[in-house]
């Protein structure tokens, strides 16, 4: 009677977290899989798969891919490096705060401070003027966009990787040492492997929105960078196509759910 009970309490508690993924997650799914079927004029067809498939949209896609990729990559490079350095400094909680912290502002904000400060008459061009420089054009360039992209994503990649370094058994580190291995084999045979787990985390968490972009290459790269974000954005606020933009959309799903099948969790341990 008594596991009865538990499993029937058990199921009620589990009520309102399925009924949440139920409205907010499986239900929109199921609407954009529905308004992909549909023309600009509400017919049934299959021409918005079709037109995906043309140049203009594998073009879009692999762009999409390919800043997703740089982004990504970039702030893998900071990130790790910074969470290692974080679990050697004596007050690392603070500092993991004020990594935190920008997260909390609104993202909005965050990308029209970079208009000022990339701007012709911005601090970064003040003080390329100081110097002997002069003005330069940083916005609407690829490199703004990725900095910018990176500002805003690398403390989702920090957290993972820095909570995985916390979790490593540091007697391995020493072993490792004791054993005779350089700093450069102790880190490649034995820390990142063991921390790879937090790393494709960080990796899911910065890739897989970086795919669907839209505000950023807007403001930032001013329509210069166009990606498969953009082009549901406008799809579905401009030209009204919401069919074509639901497809758009469906792709994005399933690339989403492909990258997180791929750095799924797997048990890795230390190479012999």
């Amino acid at each position: 009677m008594s596991g009865t009970t538990k499993n029937y309490s058990r199921y009620l508690y589990a009520i309102p977290y399925a009924s949440w993924m139920l409205l907010f997650v499986i239900a929109p799914i199921i609407l954009i899989f529905y308004y992909s079927f549909f023309d600009i004029e509400g017919h049934l067809t299959l021409d918005n798969y079709k037109r995906f498939l043309t140049p203009v949209y594998l073009r879009m896609t692999i762009s999409s891919f390919w800043y997703a990729f740089l982004i990504t990559a970039f702030s893998l490079l900071i990130a790790y490096p910074t969470a290692y350095l974080l679990t050697k400094t004596k007050h690392k909680q603070l500092w993991l705060l004020l990594i935190i912290l920008p997260t909390w502002v609104n993202l909005l904000l965050k990308v029209y401070a970079f208009l000022g400060i990339f701007g012709t008459y911005g601090l970064v061009n003040a003080f390329f003027e100081t110097i002997g420089i002069g003005t330069k054009q940083l916005l609407f360039t690829d490199f703004s966009f990725v900095f910018v992209s990176v500002y805003i994503f690398i403390p989702f990649m920090i957290l993972p990787i820095f909570n995985a370094l916390e979790k490593l058994n540091p007697s391995l580190v020493d072993a490792a040492q004791d054993l005779g291995a350089s700093s450069w084999t102790t880190f490649r045979r034995v820390i990142f492997p063991l921390t790879l787990d937090g790393v494709k985390a960080g990796c899911q968490a910065v890739f897989i929105p970086s795919l669907s972009l839209f505000m950023i290459t807007r403001l930032i790269a001013g329509n210069r960078v166009i990606t498969l974000g953009t082009a549901v954005e406008q799809h579905f606020l401009v030209t009204q196509d919401w069919g074509m933009g639901a497809t758009i959309a469906v792709f994005l799903i399933i690339a989403m759910a492909l990258i997180m099948i791929v750095t799924g969790n797997r048990k890795w341990g230390v190479k012999q």
